[in-house]
C-alpha cells in the first residue's frame, strides 16, 4: 500500500474516533463518590446516608429514590427526573439541578448553599428549613413549593415563576425577586425589608399580614390578609 493510501487511512480512521458516541455511563456501578451514572435508570433506591460527592446523574431518571442525609456536594444533576424523590437532610452544595423535573420531592433540612436551579421545573417540592443561601433558582418554575423556615439570604429568584409558594419564616435577606411571578404566594410573618428587585405591582399579588415587614417605599396591600386558599 501507498504512503498516500496509508495516510488517507490513518484520517479516516481518526474522523471515525472522533465521530464515535462517548462511552456510556456506568450503570451497574455501585454508588460512590465521582460516579458518573449519565442517562441511568436509577429508580426507588434507597440511598440514604450515601456519599456521592460529585456524583453525575445528569438525565438519569431518578423517581422515588431516597437521598436522606447523602453527601451530594457538587453533585450535577442536570436534566435529571426526581419525581417523589427525598433529600431530607441531604448535602447539596454547589450542586447543580439546571433544567430538573421534580414534582413532590423534598428537600426539607438539606443544604443548597449556593446551589443551581437555573430554569428548574419543581412542582409541589419542600424545601423547609433547608438551606438555599446564594443559591442560583433564575427563571426556574416553583409552582406551589414551600420554603417555610428556609434560609434564602441572597438566592436569586430573579425571572422565577413562583405561584402559591409558601414562605412563612424564611430568611429573604438580600434574595433577588427581580421579575419573579409571585402570585398569591404566602409571605405572612416574613420579613421583606432587605429584599431587592420587589416592585408594589409584585407585592400587590401576594398575601401577607400585619407581621409581614416590607421594604422601604413599599405600602401594605389592601387585600391583606388574605384569605386561606
Amino acid at each position: 500500500m501507498g504512503r498516500q493510501n496509508l495516510f488517507a487511512l490513518a484520517l479516516m480512521t481518526l474522523a471515525l474516533c472522533a465521530e464515535a458516541p462517548a462511552a456510556r455511563a456506568a450503570c451497574d456501578d455501585d454508588p460512590a463518590a465521582g460516579i458518573d451514572w449519565t442517562g441511568c435508570t436509577k429508580e426507588r433506591l434507597a440511598l440514604e446516608g450515601s456519599d456521592l460527592a460529585g456524583a453525575i446523574f445528569d438525565g438519569a431518571m431518578l423517581s422515588g429514590t431516597g437521598f436522606q442525609s447523602a453527601k451530594l456536594a457538587g453533585a450535577n444533576f442536570h436534566r435529571s427526573e426526581l419525581l417523589r424523590a427525598s433529600f431530607e437532610n441531604a448535602d447539596l452544595a454547589q450542586a447543580n439541578f439546571e433544567k430538573a423535573l421534580a414534582s413532590r420531592t423534598s428537600f426539607n433540612g438539606a443544604s443548597l448553599v449556593k446551589a443551581r436551579l437555573v430554569k428548574a421545573e419543581f412542582q409541589r417540592v419542600t424545601f423547609e428549613g433547608a438551606d438555599l443561601s446564594g443559591a442560583d433558582m433564575s427563571d426556574g418554575d416553583f409552582h406551589r413549593n414551600s420554603f417555610a423556615k428556609a434560609k434564602l439570604a441572597g438566592a436569586n429568584l430573579s425571572g422565577a415563576i413562583v405561584p402559591r409558594a409558601v414562605f412563612h419564616g424564611a430568611d429573604l435577606a438580600g434574595a433577588s425577586f427581580e421579575g419573579t411571578f409571585l402570585y398569591r404566594s404566602r409571605f405572612e410573618g416574613t420579613d421583606l425589608s432587605a429584599v431587592k428587585g420587589l416592585t408594589q405591582a409584585q407585592l400587590d399579588t401576594v398575601c401577607g399580614d400585619a407581621n409581614t415587614k416590607l421594604p422601604p417605599g413599599l405600602a401594605v396591600p389592601q387585600h391583606w390578609p388574605c384569605p386561606e386558599d
